[in-house]
């Protein structure tokens, strides 16, 4: 195939074929190979056929009748196809601009711009008459697409909505999909709110989309110049990496931190940005993690939020301070050889998302192209029974229409490609792929499931082409092994999945937490009584098999009921003083040194390293804010020295890093559980003991010894030392003999031993 420059700027490939007369209206199926940079004659179709039960990738084309000619486009993903976008007359001359939008339903297809206030009623108030409105025009799958217009840059900056004749005969304003940007920074709707008129109050959901030129960056994160001055996207990035600092690119070497930008920015009452979290990241640098992970980011209805449910994927939430800071922020963590996660959410859109996906061109429930409907609205008692639910906060979306799939991969292609981030983690996907129901009666709908499987399989297959390194986390919950395997073995393509069971096991404060050991909450309660120590030790076990662990995460402190941060369940929700608080912290860092130190990818959300107590929830961001900064040289600096060493250990001990582990010891009685982790010749016993009174005379455990090699064994890590306000019981240093898998040791109160042998 010849290598070109399509219209849009981008690289493309064509190729021209002749077919006999005779063949005329045959239909072909064809496809494309790929000598891609990591590996050569790659099936470069990524799609799947359109059909629920198929996994096959290639594209149908019909021949044209004899004597014609016809064109057949496959477009790898839609990041320059919809939207305001570039377009060229030939590689060499000025870019104009081309506006497109999926509406199949539409009866006519419009852009208006809107004033500097950013908002466009529908009764047209708003609208910046002195610039002429462009018509779209209808192409036959069902995109409607402008004319080019001249000069790209005289519509930068400038507001615009989709003016849309829908299917009813009605007109309505719609925001652009794949904007880049959208005007609006606060949470005020002026269609039911009072509104000032200033776009920092006005919610970026139903705001005007905004031009922008995709291919340059702001060169200063605080821009000092009106107009600000910019660079190009490649030369921002030329500074992106320190010599000798590397960014970790594998799982199995990352230590997570959970972060939620809105909650930043201790001391006020508006949310946090990426300011604050740029800010933050010496902090991080100090504790030692390798990787950060950022709850979702694009656009979402008010400021405040979780972000768990958007409306443009395309979009970095405004408020947070837009696409170009949040370059900046990427580029200063991998400077620090932080890798960013970011979460995605593609199991619903925003409840709030009218003006955007919401009835986008019709009325019609059937017709309500970016959610799935099942059948005919006239089947149904009520026009919403057709809707799917799925477990999340939302309808299903239409995962049977390749539109909205590619909607869902170009964004991620977006972060991964244009921001550089390292990897993604993806909410609640069971809700994708198993958990489709009819919202009129509760049945399953195994097409969406199936149809859900293959968006998740066509979403990993196209990242890992582009960037084979990429490190892609589902949140899900089913066990199904599936999740983890590749799609060319019919998986869903994932690396590892998050692991919720260990959470309910060890922690246990969750109201889903069920029949879980809930260690920590039990132990909690002062009884001292018997712990499930056996049963944790079957989650500790699984955590080797593709496993994010966790001892603390934004679902467990912000959104199940019942949760507390992990200060406050150690200790029954007491208050934090004296000795109450000496149990609290002993119990802390006792729970995070078992997720630490098991065989899965540590994670653990913000606040955890500074004893974070107040009561975090979705809808209380403001007020639970902690002083990270302040509380790491305050009340909380024992703690943040306990996590420095710890993650410490974790990155620089070969067996600790392994998948490997092995449970020797798990004892309800006497909350006691041991086990050892190996790499090669390395090996590293844990000792853990949940009990309010230490073994200072000594405990014994005994197994088979080829499970506990014999030699000399040496403690190199006491949770309980001094240094991290415990009362140093320990072993002092001393050698330790092993000898027929029997070893005998000091232990701690509330705490954990690390030995390795010598």
């Amino acid at each position: 195939m010849q290598e070109i420059v399509a219209e849009d700027g981008c690289q493309a490939f064509t190729l021209t074929i002749s077919f006999n007369d005779s063949q005329a209206g045959n239909f072909i199926d064809w496809g494309v190979r790929a000598d891609m940079a990591n590996a050569p004659n790659v099936w470069a179709i990524n799609l799947e056929v359109n059909q629920s039960n198929s996994q096959d990738r290639f594209r149908t084309f019909q021949l044209p009748v004899a004597g014609g000619s016809a064109e057949a486009v496959y477009y790898f993903v839609y990041n320059r196809r919809l939207g305001a976008q570039k377009c060229y007359e030939s590689p060499s001359s000025s870019p104009k601009i081309r506006f497109a939008v999926w509406a199949p339903n539409a009866k006519s297809v419009s852009v208006v711009f809107g004033k500097a206030s950013g908002y466009i009623a529908d009764n047209d108030t708003g609208i910046d008459t002195s610039k002429q409105a462009i018509a779209l025009s209808k192409t036959v799958d069902g995109t409607w697409e402008s004319a080019p217009q001249e000069n790209f840059a005289a519509y930068t900056g400038v507001p615009y909505m989709f003016k849309i004749e829908n299917a009813q005969g009605k007109y309505v304003y719609r925001t652009d999909i794949h904007s880049r940007w959208q005007l609006g920074r606060g949470n005020r709707n002026p269609a039911t709110a009072t509104w000032d008129g200033d776009p920092d109050t006005l919610d970026g959901t139903v705001s005007c989309s905004v031009v922008i030129d995709q291919d340059v960056v702001r060169s200063e994160f605080e821009p000092t110049t009106e107009p600000p001055a910019v660079i190009g996207n490649g030369t921002f990035w030329t500074t992106e990496l320190t010599p000798n600092v590397t960014v970790p690119s594998s799982i199995d070497d990352l230590i997570i931190y959970e972060l939620h930008l809105g909650s930043l920015g201790f001391g006020r009452g508006t949310p946090g940005t990426l300011a604050d979290a740029t800010a933050l990241l010496d902090h991080l640098s100090d504790l030692g993690v390798s990787a950060v992970e950022l709850l979702p980011v694009s656009e979402f209805t008010g400021d405040l939020g979780w972000g768990y449910g958007d409306t443009h994927h395309f979009v970095v939430e405004s408020s947070a301070g837009g696409r170009d800071k949040y370059k900046h922020f990427v580029r200063e963590c991998h400077r620090r050889g932080i890798a960013v996660i970011q979460d995605v959410v593609y199991n619903h859109f925003d409840g709030d998302a009218l003006r955007a996906e919401w009835q986008f061109d019709s009325d019609a429930p059937e017709d309500n192209i970016y959610y799935w409907y099942e059948g005919k609205s006239s089947n149904y008692p009520k026009p919403d029974g057709g809707y799917l639910n799925n477990g999340s906060t939302g309808y299903t979306p239409r995962f049977s229409d390749e539109q909205v799939r590619q909607l869902f991969i170009s964004s991620a292609v977006q972060f991964i490609e244009e921001f550089h981030v390292d990897g993604l983690r993806v909410d609640l996907t069971q809700a994708i792929h198993r958990d489709n129901t009819l919202n009129a009666n509760g049945w399953g709908i195994s097409s969406a499931n199936l149809f859900g499987q293959k968006f998740l399989r066509e979403w990993s297959r196209t990242l890992r082409m582009l960037r084979p390194t990429v490190m892609l986390i589902a949140e899900d919950h089913t066990d199904w092994d599936a999740v983890t395997k590749m799609p060319n073995v019919g998986g869903l393509g994932f690396d590892s999945t998050w692991f919720a069971a260990f959470y309910h096991s060890l922690i246990g404060d969750s109201d889903m937490a069920g029949g879980a050991a809930r260690l920590l909450r039990q132990a909690g309660l002062g009884d001292n009584s018997p712990l499930g120590m056996a049963a944790f030790a079957g989650q500790l076990w699984q955590s080797q098999f593709s496993k994010v662990v966790y001892h603390e995460s934004h679902d467990e402190a912000g959104n199940a009921g019942g949760t507390m941060r992990t200060s406050k369940v150690a200790v029954n929700d007491a208050v934090l003083f004296g000795s109450t608080r000496d149990y609290a912290e002993a119990r802390s860092r006792l729970a995070f040194g078992l997720s630490v130190l098991s065989a899965g990818t540590p994670m653990f959300f913000m606040g955890e390293e500074i004893v974070a107590q107040k009561l975090y929830k979705y809808n209380n961001v403001a007020t639970s804010k902690e002083d990270l900064l302040g509380e790491r040289n305050g009340h909380g600096k024992n703690m943040f020295r306990f996590y420095q060493d710890l993650i410490r250990l974790r990155r620089t001990n070969a067996a600790v890093r392994s998948r490997f582990i092995d449970i020797l010891h798990a004892y309800d009685p006497t909350r006691v559980i041991a086990f050892t982790r190996r790499r090669g010749t390395t090996d590293v016993l844990i000792v853990a003991n949940f009990s309010d009174q230490p073994y200072s005379d000594g405990y014994i455990i005994q197994v088979d010894s080829s499970r506990l090699p014999p030699g000399t064994w040496q403690e190199t890590f006491n949770s309980d030392a001094a240094v991290y306000g415990g009362n140093n019981l320990g072993n002092f240093g001393a050698a330790i003999p092993v000898e027929g898998g029997r070893i005998q040791m000091r232990l701690p109160a509330n705490g954990f031993l690390v030995l390795q042998r010598r």
